[in-house]
């Protein structure tokens, strides 16, 4: 019988097939591979951050922890900082004329001292801004790792699947690879070599063959990307890539603590957990999986954590949770302005129906929930509306802004209260830090578990102990924002202070002396032309930087006139206002298109509309037209864009003009708040105390009456002296 084959094509077929098994065996090996670059990445990127921190520590340190050391000569030989000593061998400094061996080895173990202490403190902060080599290795292996986790159980097993019947085959075939070893072959292995000669070609040709093809063109290309892809694909998913490296490197972010802060008992219980989040459409972070784990686990709990940590995602992820064991009615009560912002959320974040009970529908939005559950969503107004046939249970109620209940004479709260009597288990939430409110956190409590409001009652003298922390641990949770997202980009605030041209000094002073407080506060904005406008001035030339950059910015202003203005400047390309008088779906349509904007487009905000309720981290740019009176309001507008997802540093920027009440306004409010915080945790920086009532500013207005009055005279310029 004639071969079907040459001994050339056997040799090839040969080669080939081992050499598709090889890197199939390799490919399926790469995602620990991966995850071993990840940490030596970000052993690499630790080592450069702490050179960095001691090469800015003059080598004198080191005189510091030992008197005799010859400082002097170190920095003559060219040890000029810690970072010197460091990375130099005992034996290099040891050379140095006037260092002796035993000095050496004092130095080097005082630099490694100081090495040790200083990389106890480094973290990991990745941003789109500093793209440095050590960041983008680390960045470039989370990609490669994520792109190919999922494919190479697909290459693990096309290899166990093929590979014993494949090797059989080369074996088989191998009698065929060269004239002398076929011609000295009996029959029996000519046919094996034949028949394996044809497996060898079909399975190649077969689905074997493309998939093993595919595979392997789809792993030189991501094992050759680059780290700009990787850059771009961090842009899209930071979330993911965090929690990639929180598992391969805790500890990394500063976030290694994973019992965050509650009791060792209950962070056991609490830990032990289940989660199933099949149904939910996004990545939870380490501490949000925490949150949900203790909401779960609590039943009845007041989650406080800071604006930005996403409160609604963990709620939302309870829901989906308990929808994976077979529940199907939950519902939120909340704040009209962000009642459109809980449906989206619903929606796009998972797989559950939201339900929106609001409006002229909402009596047979409430029957169609309670046919066919959801999560039915209303706001505190439409709660009253809100009812429920006697007997009627429910899995979760979730209060969001809870503050808004925290009277409980108001009908508002009775009413939550009744839904709450039909709910399994309930969650409130807010970002207000409680435990400065003692009275407001026994009052949301006393629904939540009456026995322990009770209990918290004779304590509430002693809300910054551990022993009150620990006692309201089983219902209150918070987290803040330095404590579990350390990885966020930097927030990097200024005051740009302009000089005011005459024209809108002018003004200023004429509504000063006229008493107008608001056409005061408004100074260099109530003017007739933007070029007369010194803030106006310094803003377009930020706005004009941000796009340059890449970026896109928000206007924040509490005066309707200012954003009107600011919505008139020719030069800029402004999307809203949002502003009071704009309805919740409108303000997610603006959002959306800013979203989408290119570069250097503008979000215009009324400071108290666009400061709660919303995620905008598409603008990193953030401009504040005057000081706000209280430092929360700021705070909260800031928080809009410097939250979980952001992947820019944070660039505020306040305008302010000098000899004005700007100045007079921001001075006290400072001194205000470093007495604050001189006594109290920083998190109640926006505390009623700190805000500046009508006599305080009253009394800055009639000071700044009397200086205007003193120039005024000094300059022999006329003008009321009232």
């Amino acid at each position: 019988m004639a071969r079907a084959f040459s001994f050339k094509a056997a040799k090839d077929l040969i080669g080939q097939h081992r050499q598709v098994l090889s890197q199939l065996r390799y490919a399926s090996d790469m995602p620990s591979v991966y995850r071993s670059r990840i940490s030596q990445s970000a052993e690499e990127y630790m080592t450069r951050e702490m050179l960095n921190i001691l090469s800015a520590s003059p080598i004198e340190e080191i005189s510091r922890r030992k008197t005799g050391i010859r400082v002097k000569t170190l920095r003559e030989a060219g040890y000029l900082n810690l970072a010197d000593a460091f990375t130099a061998g005992r034996s290099q400094l040891a050379a140095i004329k006037g260092i002796s061996d035993e000095a050496a080895g004092a130095i080097k173990l005082i630099a490694s001292s100081y090495a040790s202490e200083v990389r106890k403190g480094v973290r990991l902060r990745l941003t789109t801004d500093n793209k440095t080599p050590e960041a983008g290795r680390i960045v470039t292996a989370v990609y490669k790792y994520l792109n190919w986790k999922d494919r190479a159980p697909e290459c693990s097993l096309l290899f166990r699947n093929y590979s014993n019947d494949i090797d059989r085959a080369v074996i088989d075939l191998s009698a065929g690879s060269t004239a002398l070893r076929w011609l000295f072959s009996p029959r029996s292995v000519k046919d094996r070599a034949e028949h394996a000669f044809s497996y060898l070609s079909d399975i190649l040709e077969g689905d074997y063959g493309r998939k093993a093809f595919t595979y392997l063109r789809e792993f030189d290309w991501l094992d050759t990307s680059t780290a700009e892809q990787a850059w771009a694909d961090f842009e899209k998913q930071p979330v993911v890539y965090y929690n990639i490296i929180e598992e391969t490197v805790p500890g990394m972010l500063g976030n290694g603590d994973s019992e965050y802060g509650l009791p060792e008992e209950l962070a056991e219980e609490v830990r032990d957990e289940s989660l199933f989040t099949e149904g939910l459409k996004c990545t939870l972070r380490r501490y949000q999986q925490w949150g949900v784990k203790y909401i779960l686990h609590q039943r009845n709990v007041l989650l406080g954590d800071e604006m930005g940590l996403g409160k609604t995602v963990q709620a939302i992820a309870a829901f989906v949770s308990l929808a994976n064991t077979g529940e199907d009615h939950f519902a939120v009560v909340c704040p009209a302005s962000v009642l459109a912002n809980w449906c989206r959320e619903i929606t796009e974040k998972s797989t559950l129906r939201a339900v929106r009970i609001h409006g002229k529908t909402r009596l047979s939005a409430l029957e169609d929930w309670i046919r066919n559950g959801g999560v039915a969503v209303t706001t505190y107004e439409n709660a009253e509306h809100f009812r429920l046939p006697q007997g009627y249970m429910f899995s979760m109620l979730v209060a969001d802004e809870a503050h808004f209940i925290k009277n409980p004479e108001t009908q508002r709260t009775q009413n939550v209260c009744r839904i709450a009597a039909h709910a399994d288990r309930l969650l409130f939430m807010t970002g207000t830090a409680l435990e400065n409110r003692v009275d407001e956190m026994i009052a949301l409590i006393s629904i939540l578990n009456p026995s322990l409001a009770r209990t918290i009652k004779g304590m509430a003298f002693m809300s910054a102990a551990p022993q009150f922390r620990e006692a309201v641990a089983p219902v209150y949770y918070r987290r803040k924002r330095e404590d579990v997202l350390t990885e966020l980009p930097d927030k990097i605030e200024s005051s740009e202070w302009c000089e005011m041209l005459p024209e809108e000094r002018k003004v200023y002073e004429d509504s000063v002396m006229e008493r107008n407080f608001a056409s005061a506060r408004r100074l260099s904005w109530n003017v007739n032309d933007p070029l007369l406008s010194s803030k106006a001035i310094r803003m377009k030339e930020i706005i004009k930087e941000a796009e340059e950059e890449g970026r896109r910015a928000i206007v924040f202003s509490y005066f309707l006139d200012t954003i009107r203005f600011v919505c008139q400047i020719p030069e800029l390309k402004c999307y809203g206002p949002i502003t009071g008088a704009v309805s919740s779906s409108k303000r997610m349509e603006i959002i959306e298109e800013f979203s989408e904007a290119p570069p250097g487009a503008v979000l215009v905000c009324q400071i108290t509309s666009g400061g709660t309720g919303l995620n905008i981290q598409a603008g990193s740019v953030v401009v504040i037209c005057e000081p706000q009176l209280k430092p929360s309001t700021e705070n909260q507008a800031i928080s809009r864009a410097y939250r979980m997802g952001q992947t820019r540093k944070v660039l505020v920027y306040r305008l302010l003009c000098e000899d004005t009440i700007d100045e007079r306004i921001t001075d006290l409010l400072s001194q205000k708040q470093d007495v604050f915080n001189a006594f109290a945790d920083e998190s109640v920086a926006g505390n009623e105390d700190l805000e500046m009532d009508e006599r305080t500013f009253g009394r800055i207005i009639e000071e700044e009456i009397e200086r205007i009055n003193s120039k005024r005279e000094a300059l022999g310029l006329p003008g009321p002296q009232n």
